[in-house]
């Protein structure tokens, strides 16, 4: 039996195929799961709620590279699609905004992998999926939530909060672009405490 049989095809950062696709798929279903633990917070309308399912799509990224999180990110996604309430443009938005926080990330993370630059990384990751929020929601979310909830009403859950906004585009400039940076922000400082000591088990060295 040759080598390369051995160690199921190594990819060139070391990590075998079988690993990548195994643990991969293992973060998808981590990922899958915390998408239901999902909760309200009080400066925010009631519809739109707070998660931490792009944590693992983080691990992946710093693991096996900006793929291995597009790949989480998607598959979290189509499990999603099993149950949407939303006619999949939920999930599509979620896939979108996903994709911004880990591919920056990554790509930065994978130029030299050291903390400074998955500070870097996920910073850019967090502000790219805050400003990208908004023409994702003004395209393709809003429109499609106007067919089961009409715009003035979706406004006027934001001026319960801050009457001063005026329309949707205020609304997610002040609202939904810092909530988003703040939501890729938390799932970057805890990728940061936790992905150390799992490092050595994502890799196979324990």
């Amino acid at each position: 039996m040759s080598n390369t049989t051995k160690t199921y095809s190594k990819r060139k950062d070391g990590v075998t195929h079988v690993r990548f696709v195994a643990v991969t798929g293992m973060l998808s279903a981590i990922a899958f799961i915390l998408m239901f633990l999902d909760f309200s917070i009080p400066i925010m309308p009631s519809f739109i709620k707070m998660d931490v399912s792009e944590l693992p799509a983080l691990i992946a990224t710093f693991a096996y590279g900006p793929l291995s999180g597009v790949c989480v990110c998607l598959i979290k996604n189509l499990l999603h699609l099993t149950i949407t309430t939303t006619g999949g443009v939920g999930e599509l938005s979620n896939f979108l905004l996903g994709v911004c926080l880990v591919v920056p990330a990554g790509l930065v993370y994978k130029n030299k992998k050291n903390k400074k630059n998955a500070i870097i990384g996920t910073a850019v990751g967090a502000v790219a999926m805050g400003v990208l929020s908004i023409p994702v929601n003004v395209f393709i979310t809003y429109p499609v939530y106007y067919n089961f909830m009409p715009q003035e009403v979706i406004v006027a859950a934001y001026q319960a909060i801050l009457p001063s906004v005026k329309n949707i585009l205020q609304c997610l400039i002040v609202f939904n672009a810092p909530f988003t940076f703040v939501k890729g922000a938390v799932c970057s400082v805890i990728t940061m405490l936790i992905y150390k000591p799992l490092s050595p088990i994502l890799h196979g060295n324990k």
